[in-house]
């Protein structure tokens, strides 16, 4: 096997080949000829603050046992999905193809421009707005970047309280946008929330 052959990339279908795959049947078809333009970040866990479960999972897999802890019963009925997740150690597993619309931004707008899940690429960050992220998943996050960003025409970073604020408040006061934007080696441009980061 050829270096080349190992480095991780994006095939024909959208799909990451170095990520687990775990194939959602939340998404629905891009709408027309939009491509995905804005990578939005968001944190998650579920329950809140807890990492010992496969709970995103089986939330996004419309398996959840919603009996199975008391803030569970809130996402009943709820169908929702990302792209990716990005676990504590780093690991990366993709939902739904980078060519589909997965349902991580709901309600939301971008400069303007409604209905960030037509044109975006969600990637969840296991995490939480009470705790610092872990270095193995800034690593991962940066490295998934540069992989969207020669894959298609992304020119913004966002977090999901950027694109739906006063609903939404992730990633959170302990994700470390200065780092993403170092690690990735993109240009201010690319965060227009925090340019000056």
């Amino acid at each position: 096997m050829t270096l080349a052959a190992r480095e991780p990339r994006i095939d024909a279908d959208g799909w990451l080949s170095t990520a687990t795959r775990r194939p959602s049947p939340n998404f629905e078809a891009r709408p027309g000829d939009i491509v995905p333009t804005l990578v939005v970040v968001h944190n998650i866990s579920l329950p809140p603050d807890d990492f010992t479960t496969d709970s995103i999972a089986d939330f996004f897999l419309n398996r959840l046992d919603h009996d199975a802890h008391p803030y569970f019963d809130q996402l009943r009925g709820m169908r929702v999905s990302a792209h990716f997740v990005i676990r504590r150690s780093g690991a990366v597993e993709q939902f739904v193809s980078c060519d589909e619309c997965a349902w991580h931004a709901g309600v939301s707008s971008f400069f303007g421009r409604e209905r960030c899940n037509d044109f975006s690429i969600g990637i969840e960050v296991e995490g939480s707005d009470c705790l610092p992220f872990e270095d193995a998943q800034y690593e991962a996050l940066a490295r998934l970047v540069r992989i969207l960003v020669k894959c298609y025409p992304i020119d913004a970073l966002a977090g999901h309280s950027d694109i739906a604020p006063g609903r939404k408040t992730d990633p959170g006061p302990h994700f470390d946008w200065p780092r993403l934007r170092h690690d990735s080696a993109l240009p201010p441009s690319f965060f227009p929330f925090r340019s000056n980061g």
